[in-house]
């Protein structure tokens, strides 16, 4: 696992992970989650795959720590949001969101976010927030929107990591996607001979995991735990050898 070198060399108190497709590519199940839970990730966040698997449905009841995105319209199982301790009791909330552009039609990410804040920033001023979407206009819009409600606004679901993080004016770290997990001799994450047959033919066809050259991307904020002022974010990339 390179979880663990990653958080030994850069001094991590807490890692956040998406893993809506941890599952063969497409959902989570709760096997999953305790294994990447006991790897080293705190939090587990997720995206529109969330539900592929319905023996996830009772784990998100029951564990506060792996959330399904905030935005998705009420009676939806499970909680958008947690709040989690770090070292000399400081408190870390993480809120996990859905895009709308050219996705499903779910509530409004900006609205339910700042409402979520609200809330929130009674207990801790440390938010990270995950933007799950598919449009990049989307992600740098609600970017600029949290710049200084937010320590950090963590792009994810295009699967390719982009190289625009920066801290905002206000204080908040952005980047429009941190990027894939897994094997990039593939079209993000799939046997690249299925995609290329289907784009060329565009016949329908079964795409199965690749396999080869695994790579995590990710990032790592520093922030300041009494303000929640983020003060520098740098991407991740290591090869699993």
């Amino acid at each position: 696992m390179l979880v663990p070198g990653i958080v030994k060399k850069n001094n991590i108190q807490t890692v956040v992970a998406n893993a809506e497709n941890a599952a063969g590519g497409s959902g989570i199940t709760p096997a999953i989650a305790n294994e990447l839970f006991e790897s080293g990730i705190h939090i587990i966040t997720s995206g529109d795959h969330i539900w592929k698997r319905k023996e996830i449905v009772d784990t998100l009841e029951k564990e506060r720590n792996l959330l399904r995105p905030l935005n998705y319209p009420k009676g939806a199982p499970g909680s958008g949001s947690t709040i989690i301790e770090l070292r000399g009791g400081i408190k870390l909330c993480v809120i996990n969101l859905i895009g709308r552009v050219f996705m499903q039609p779910v509530e409004c990410p900006f609205r339910a976010c700042r409402e979520e804040i609200d809330k929130v920033s009674r207990y801790t001023h440390n938010i990270f927030v995950d933007v799950h979407a598919e449009a990049t206009s989307e992600k740098i819009a609600l970017g600029w929107y949290l710049d200084g409600m937010a320590t950090a606004v963590m792009g994810t679901h295009t699967h390719v990591q982009t190289a625009d993080e920066k801290v905002l004016p206000e204080g908040t770290a952005y980047i429009t996607d941190v990027g894939m997990t897994g094997p990039f001799d593939s079209v993000i994450g799939r046997k690249k001979e299925q995609i290329l047959t289907r784009f060329i033919t565009q016949m329908p066809a079964r795409f199965q995991m690749a396999e080869d050259d695994i790579w995590l991307n990710g990032a790592v904020i520093d922030f300041d735990e009494s303000s929640g002022k983020a003060k520098r974010i740098a991407r991740i990339q290591e090869r699993y050898m």
